[in-house]
Parts: structure tokens; sequence; C-alpha cells
């Protein structure tokens, strides 16, 4: 079943001399629980799109559909509770508030859309990202592994449709991105939640059901993963 739909999108900064397109006229849709992988060199307008997708950055040009809504048919402010309600973000670079402890990051979401948490979900979530002993602790207190597992877990706090990551192993190393990798996969098994990953790294792209490669500001490639059957 289709979750995600984008219509010739097109996405322009500037104007005159300085215009820059980021995106030219892209057209792909997305099934439910599907773990895509977006690739490209910098500045092929992977995290414009990932933007787009979540609500963040408005197109030029073109639809977004999430679950058959009209995305950008929504004022400002149905726009920030689909952010908060059907999109999970999750960055490279952290972005947790250095004031609030692991719990209070993780449930940012939940308590900015004026909800109750739920205090089984929280237990859960913070058991598979090993952080149930550090509910107490601010980010500067953690490793740069466990404040991604914070990251992660404020963007399935609210048990979003689809979560989107912006080269979320950046700045890891290779143990901790691929542990990082595999609890994004286990989300995405577990809650059936779809997946959208920006990645230099081939070897996670690999481990996607699909590869989409951006060059330009277009699509050049779009394949599907074939995987040995055991």
């Amino acid at each position: 079943m289709e979750i995600l739909r984008v219509e010739d999108l097109t996405k322009i900064y500037g104007a005159g001399e300085t215009q820059v397109t980021a995106l030219d006229h892209i057209s792909f849709s997305v099934e439910k629980g599907e773990f895509l992988s977006i690739i490209g060199p910098s500045g092929s307008g992977k995290s414009t799109l990932l933007h787009i997708l979540g609500g963040v950055d408005r197109p030029t040009q073109g639809k977004v559909y999430m679950n058959g809504q009209d995305v950008y048919a929504q004022n400002e402010e149905q726009l920030a509770v689909f952010r908060r309600r059907q999109v999970g973000l999750v960055y490279q670079f952290y972005n947790l508030i250095p004031v609030l402890n692991v719990e209070e990051n993780v449930t940012l979401p939940v308590l900015m859309d004026g909800r109750k948490v739920n205090e089984e979900r929280l237990s859960g979530l913070l058991s598979v990202l090993g952080l149930s002993d550090r509910r107490q602790s601010l980010p500067n207190q953690l490793s740069g592994g466990q404040q991604q597992r914070v990251s992660i877990g404020r963007a399935l706090m609210n048990a979003p449709a689809v979560v989107l990551a912006d080269e979320p192993t950046g700045n890891l190393d290779s143990k901790n991105s691929q542990e990082i990798v595999e609890l994004l996969k286990y989300s995405n098994r577990q809650y059936g939640q779809t997946l959208i990953v920006i990645t230099h790294d081939e070897s996670i792209a690999l481990q996607a059901d699909r590869i989409l490669a951006l060059e330009d500001g277009r699509i050049v490639r779009d394949e599907r993963i074939r995987r040995a059957k055991v």
C-alpha cells in the first residue's frame, strides 16, 4: 500500500543569477513499511528532498501526498501538527535540548502536542534504545552514540507513519553507526514504519529495500535491492 507520493516536485532557491534549482521535477512513490535509502553527491538535493517530505520546507512546484493527504494544502498550524504526528525526523547533528534530560528530550513532541505521555511506550522505547538507566542524564553526559539514540527515541515517540533520517550516522564510528542503523531497521520491522534514510555510506544504503540516487536535483537511479535467498 502506498504511503507517500511525490509528483513533479521542484524546489528553486534565489532568483536571477543566484537562482539554484535544488530539485528538478522529480516524481516517485513509497510503499508503507518500505526502507528507502537516498544517495547522491553533495549538492544533489538529498537534504532538500527530505525536508520537503517532512513538512519543513515548502516546494516551489509539485505535490507531496502522505496517506493520500496533500501535505502542502495545509496551513502552517496544520503543518506543524503534521510534522509532530506523522513524521519522525533524525538528523546528523542530534539537535537535543541541552537543559532537558533523556526522558524529557524523548517525550518533547508528545508534550508539545498537548498530549499525555504513554509511559509504557516510553519505557519500552528507552529499553530498546539501551537508555533505561540514563533517563535523567543530560545530553552533555552522554556519548555521541547515546545522543543519537535519544534523537531516534524522540523521532519515534509519537509513533509516526514515516521516519526520515538525514545522515544519522555521520558523526559516529563504524560500530555505533551500525548499531544506529539496526535500531532504525528494528523500528521499521517492529512497528511497520516507513523508513527513508539519506546516506553517503554504501554499506548502509545496501541494507535498504530500495535505493534512490539523486544527481543535480534529478532521480538518476531507482533500484530495488535483490537479496540472496537463504
